[in-house]
């Protein structure tokens, strides 16, 4: 049975709110990030940060898909969001570009990761990077408040998309830009992948055809879009089999069905008449 908006919403906020409590490692040996071993691999996407200024390996919970940040075009003194902040792995890094005459504003709908990014910006000594709890489709953020939106491995979680994009486009000012790592699809995925609850928090069922997923960019009025990374995810049989039998895992391999992580970016253009300056 199809969930709702909400049930969505409650489901990943308690998967993350799990996977809030354990470490990189945790996530990465376990077979499923959170819950019983019946789950899904929350690492499963996850690059290496490591060599980047800011990291702190705290704030890595292997939960992204890309390295948006690295493809994001931040400058010094630069305001930037990052939607679903996590732990701050991306914020940290961002706020290493803008320095202290810049500012990040990570927003996160989960408290217990909201309170671990909290503990790893004291740690660090940041006053220039703050955490909000907040819901992507409505952005606690002021109208045309930031030069760049960063997300990692986070809209595939939002049930819509469109409304997403379009407070993106708020927020961002005339000429500002995003940089976003996402997971997209092409083919079909079965259904029985698209209903599990497991497979939406993991970031697979959630997932848009990457054409459709482009079109609600371009449609919201972004400009210059641009594709940085593209990778295939080849999902394990034995996640799979979580949900689907041997000849459905077979039908699926056979499908041409694939799953990628992308990192894109896209300009809000410089004159637009909404901001007034046309």
């Amino acid at each position: 049975m199809k969930k709702s908006s909400e049930e969505l919403k409650e489901l990943v906020q308690q998967k993350y709110s799990q996977i809030a409590g354990q470490t990189r490692e945790q996530n990465q040996s376990s077979c499923c990030g959170a819950g019983e071993c019946a789950s899904v691999d929350y690492s499963i996407f996850s690059e290496d940060y490591s060599h980047l200024e800011g990291y702190l390996q705290d704030a890595d919970l292997a939960l992204g898909c890309g390295i948006p940040v690295k493809y994001a075009g931040i400058s010094k003194g630069d305001t930037v969001v990052d939607l679903g902040s996590g732990a701050g792995n991306d914020a940290f890094v961002a706020a290493a570009i803008t320095g202290p005459a810049g500012r990040v504003i990570g927003i996160d709908m989960t408290e217990a990761m909201l309170a671990r990014a909290n503990e790893n910006r004291d740690k660090l000594g940041l006053s220039h990077v703050s955490f909000r709890l907040g819901d992507i489709e409505d952005l606690p953020i002021r109208n045309s408040a930031a030069q760049v939106v960063l997300s990692n491995c986070v809209l595939n979680l939002v049930p819509d998309k469109s409304k997403a994009f379009s407070e993106i486009y708020r927020i961002l000012r005339p000429g500002g830009h995003f940089c976003i790592s996402d997971v997209v699809i092409r083919g079909s995925v079965p259904e029985k992948i698209r209903e599990a609850g497991e497979m939406y928090a993991g970031c697979v069922s959630g997932a848009l055809p990457k054409i459709e997923y482009l079109e609600i960019i371009h449609g919201i009025g972004f400009e210059a879009v641009t594709i940085h990374t593209e990778k295939q995810i080849e999902i394990p049989d034995e996640i799979l089999a979580n949900f689907l039998n041997q000849e459905e895992i077979g039908e699926f391999r056979n499908s041409g069905t694939g799953i990628f992580s992308v990192t894109v970016s896209a300009y809000r253009p410089k004159c637009d008449p909404e901001a007034g300056c046309c």
